[in-house]
């Protein structure tokens, strides 16, 4: 991939929440009545009903996955910016704050509604169960986002949870491609793509260039159990497609040629929480940096790694430390 005109920002956009991180069991996931694995929006009341009933004390950071791939290419020393709302409460001045301190740059709007949160319920099997409150996140306006919240970007990143307003997702491809950015979208969410299949249709075709998925989104977007046919289906109108597929690692389809990624580390897992989002932020921070494909993807593993090594999407400092031990090599 060429890089942009020498840019190297990259812009994270969607929503602005705060991850509230408990560890239950199956049953606890089978007595709320959600399904596991899968993305439930609530309502605050609903939530804070949940977040009773568990049984451990829960562990809050600044999350969202977009925000998460922001936050990993700042702490790789990337130019990082996040793009979203936030409510004007003591919720969202930790979010915010948070960014700074993680080397974001936050372009934040305020909204009148509470800061999003998520409930992720970690399972024994590391498997994340999410309960989301969307809140001021929701609230964002598409004529909010415009070309100046990209301004000098090589890459704009957005989750799949924007699909779920289609005016914004619209109007923020629209503006990302005014200000000359390539577009980076990772489905996020199995559930959100069985919800906006004809959707995903469309943009993939027109704007999208380089799309993320792991196996259950692929599966959900193709229909295809193969996942070689899977992938060349996802790169068919895609600059590069990746599909991530947990501890075996990773496939990398540009135009007819196919990288098989390594998982790195010994794939066992203490909490899948952002481990995708910041296996994207290897990635694009390797592909803005002019990387090869596979060097930006065992980067990209290498994140995605030491985040299932912690409880939640904020890896320690020792953990980049060991990351960043893979760019030498």
């Amino acid at each position: 991939m060429k890089r942009q005109d020498g840019k190297t920002r990259i812009v994270g956009l969607g929503s602005a929440l705060v991850d509230i991180l408990v560890n239950e069991t199956d049953d606890f996931v089978r007595r709320i009545g959600v399904k596991k694995g899968g993305m439930t929006l609530v309502d605050m009341p609903e939530l804070e009903k949940i977040l009773n009933q568990a049984s451990t004390r829960p562990i809050v950071v600044p999350g969202g996955s977009a925000c998460n791939t922001a936050v990993g290419i700042g702490r790789l020393g990337g130019r990082a910016r996040f793009v979203g709302k936030r409510g004007n409460d003591e919720t969202g001045q930790f979010f915010q704050n948070a960014l700074v301190d993680r080397g974001v740059d936050p372009f934040l709007t305020i909204s009148a509604l509470p800061t999003g949160r998520v409930l992720s319920i970690i399972t024994p099997d590391a498997q994340r169960t999410m309960i989301t409150y969307l809140g001021a996140s929701a609230d964002t306006q598409p004529e909010e986002i415009t070309p100046e919240c990209f301004t000098d970007s090589a890459v704009v990143h957005m989750e799949g949870y924007l699909l779920f307003n289609p005016d914004l997702m619209t109007a923020s491809l629209k503006a990302a491609k005014n200000a000359g950015a390539l577009v980076s979208l990772d489905l996020s969410s199995f559930t959100v793509v069985e919800q906006s299949k004809a959707l995903l249709d469309d943009i993939i075709e027109q704007s999208v260039d380089i799309l993320i998925a792991n196996e259950d989104e692929a599966l959900a977007y193709t229909g295809l159990k193969d996942e070689a046919q899977a992938l060349d289906r996802l790169a068919r109108h895609v600059s590069i497609a990746a599909l991530k597929v947990g501890a075996r690692g990773s496939f990398i389809q540009h135009e007819d040629r196919v990288w098989r990624i390594p998982a790195q580390g010994s794939g066992a897992a203490v909490d899948t929480t952002g481990a995708g989002d910041l296996w994207a932020s290897g990635f694009l921070y390797g592909l803005v940096c002019g990387f090869a494909l596979e060097k930006s993807g065992t980067l990209a593993s290498a994140c995605g790694y030491e985040v299932c090594q912690v409880v939640g999407a904020d890896i320690p400092a020792d953990g980049w430390t060991r990351i960043k031990k893979k760019l030498e090599e």
